[in-house]
């Protein structure tokens, strides 16, 4: 026969409950702890990538400021401004040859009423459009608001303005049949 007999104050408690759920919260915390831990790692090494980029590209960046300081300073000079000045007075040259004057005679052909001539004409080029300025003689007010009239409604000129008008009285040392000079701008379209 067998008895149990306990002969200690307090009775025996079985923990092997707590200590397996121990374990399990511990490995599990340990595992979180690894990828945490590699997930930081994988983090600041990217970072650290990041900031080699940029510090490389910030020198990059002052390396070609030094640069355009460079080319400034030597675009001040007197020898390359007198170089540049000259380039764009050949390049107005140039564009002055490439005007369509045939286009604008018959354009102003078209539009100039009996009595009324074409005295100067000046053209400025720009971007696909030219300025032109018109000095024109007319021999009667009747033909000046005709011409104005028609060129107005032409398709190729447009922004006509009158900066002057002169009366010229007959018998004033004038060869011809003009009696009012008209000076004026108007946009000509070349394309």
């Amino acid at each position: 026969m067998k008895f149990n007999l306990n002969l200690s104050t307090k009775p025996l408690e079985n923990n092997r409950r707590f200590w397996a759920g121990a374990v399990a919260a511990g490995a599990v915390g340990f595992i979180a702890l690894i990828i945490l831990s590699f997930a930081t790692f994988k983090s600041w090494r990217s970072n650290r990538d990041l900031r080699g980029d940029m510090s490389r590209l910030e020198n990059e960046v002052g390396a070609l400021k030094a640069q355009q300081r460079q080319i400034g300073s030597y675009f001040e000079t007197s020898n390359v401004k007198q170089m540049l000045d000259r380039s764009n007075f050949l390049n107005s040259l140039i564009a002055e040859r490439t005007f369509p004057w045939p286009k604008v005679f018959e354009d102003l052909e078209k539009t100039l009423p009996p009595g009324v001539r074409v005295v100067t004409i000046s053209p400025k080029l720009s971007g696909g459009r030219a300025e032109i300025k018109l000095v024109v003689g007319a021999m009667d007010d009747a033909s000046k608001v005709k011409f104005l009239r028609a060129l107005e409604a032409s398709e190729s000129f447009s922004d006509v303005h009158v900066n002057d008008e002169k009366y010229i009285e007959p018998g004033q040392g004038q060869k011809t049949n003009d009696h009012v000079l008209i000076s004026l701008e108007a946009s000509y379209s070349t394309i």
